[in-house]
């Protein structure tokens, strides 16, 4: 049976009294039944490691390269967090070179997608059809998919995330296994006496082909990047404020089981258009462990790839390669904020180059009325999201935020409107 360590994620053998990875000493079975993961290679050359043995041939070794001495056809590679080396049908596309101090970091990857009506089984032999595949990024590949084990409802519709094995799935698959547990959010929602909370219920994974990685969720809806694309690319302040408190509450949770999400953008967040009260946020493969053991990380530029993330949302510790902390994911909510009110950011037209991206942010970090300014124009600036912004710009790197001061001041606006934020999102969205 094959366990994984709670410290640092990687797959251990029972036998194991301390993580090969980590070095953390392993819970007993008598204290806490670990969770079963799928079985894969990687475990010989953990053994082999552990035993001093001669590693296997499929690990393989990582030699920097100057980049001067690379033609302009090749790529080099990071290296991975897990200690298998690359999948054939992955194509590595990062070229960045990390301080030795740096965490192991996930490739950066792009996978071949697999035919429509492919059967693939997960950890558990339950089988999912793939259905029509609905968009694709560097985080992966997002379809459609069906239950084809009878397990569950034939009618009933599921989305499935496919990846490389060793791409950043792999990241998102861990922080859903530590911290997202459906008992877990279930207790969080009683406690803060919330009626819903969005965060998505992973109900299936695998490996596939010895190549691909795989989650399965049930529906998630529609993006509201895809909703932005059906109108005129806006938003008004009601279902903005609206998304805006769902997605704190998610923030608050996930910062209280010692992570930040990393990449808070409008693709990353999903309305039901069969319930509209549905706000989920998903696509954690940037999900970083911000306070591991209740110790914040220190701030430190360049520990790091920098510029992580989608480049138009991410904060300036994303930019300057610090480990985000919780006022990352903030301020990114706020950049996304004003893009869905106004349709753009002074930096939207400069993605291109990074280094003006950032020079901008630094700019209007200190100048919110600036920023907010030269967005809206001669259209009135809405007192809550000034006030937002205000407050999350102000934050320390390891300040935790008060969200329900952030959750009121964006809650009023919707008061006077007699609205709340657990209604349905005021949108129209076609399925």
């Amino acid at each position: 049976m094959i366990n994984f360590c709670p410290q640092c994620g990687q797959k251990v053998e029972t036998a194991f009294h301390f993580c090969p990875v980590c070095g953390n000493k392993l819970p007993k079975e008598d204290d806490e039944e670990p969770m079963q993961l799928t079985p894969d290679v990687s475990l010989s050359s953990l053994k082999a490691l552990r035993q001093n043995e001669p590693v296997p041939e499929t690990r393989k070794t990582v030699e920097w390269i100057s980049s001067e001495k690379i033609p302009a056809s090749t790529s080099t590679e990071e290296e991975v967090w897990s200690p298998q080396a690359a999948s054939p049908s992955t194509k590595v596309t990062s070229k960045a070179k990390f301080s030795p101090r740096s965490p192991r970091r996930l490739k950066s990857t792009s996978v071949t997608p697999l035919p429509e009506g492919k059967i693939l089984t997960d950890q558990n032999s339950k089988q999912w059809k793939l259905g029509k595949l609905l968009n694709q990024s560097v985080c992966g590949l997002m379809y459609e998919a069906q239950s084809a084990s009878g397990a569950c409802p034939q009618k009933q519709r599921y989305f499935l995330k496919l990846d490389a094995k060793d791409g950043r799935i792999y990241n998102e698959q861990i922080f859903l296994q530590r911290a997202a547990k459906k008992i877990t959010v279930d207790k969080w929602k009683r406690m803060h006496s919330v009626p819903l909370l969005g965060i998505p219920n992973c109900i299936g994974f695998g490996l596939h082909e010895s190549n691909y990685r795989f989650l399965v969720f049930p529906e998630l809806g529609r993006t509201v990047q895809s909703i932005l694309g059906d109108g005129t690319n806006l938003l008004t302040e009601k279902p903005v404020f609206q998304i805006a408190i769902r997605v704190l509450d998610s923030l608050e949770y996930i910062h209280g089981n010692e992570y930040v999400h990393g990449d808070v953008t409008a693709e990353n967040i999903y309305v039901n258009p069969d319930d509209l009260a549905e706000v989920t946020l998903a696509g954690y493969c940037f999900a970083f462990r911000y306070c591991p053991g209740g110790k914040h990380v220190a701030q430190c530029q360049g520990s790091r790839t920098p510029h992580e993330g989608t480049i138009e949302f991410i904060s300036l510790d994303g930019h300057r390669g610090a480990g985000p902390s919780r006022r990352s994911d903030l301020q990114s909510l706020g950049y996304c904020m004003v893009k869905w009110l106004c349709g753009f950011l002074p930096w939207t037209d400069d993605l291109a180059d990074v280094h003006k991206v950032m020079e901008q942010k630094e700019r209007y970090q200190m100048d919110v009325v600036g920023l907010l300014r030269l967005c809206f124009g001669r259209k009135p600036i809405p007192d809550a999201l000034h006030n937002y912004l205000q407050q999350a710009m102000a934050l320390a790197f390891e300040e935790e935020p008060d969200y329900e001061a952030l959750r009121k001041l964006l809650g009023k606006p919707l008061e006077m409107k007699r609205a709340s934020a657990y209604d349905s999102v005021d949108l129209k969205v076609v399925p």
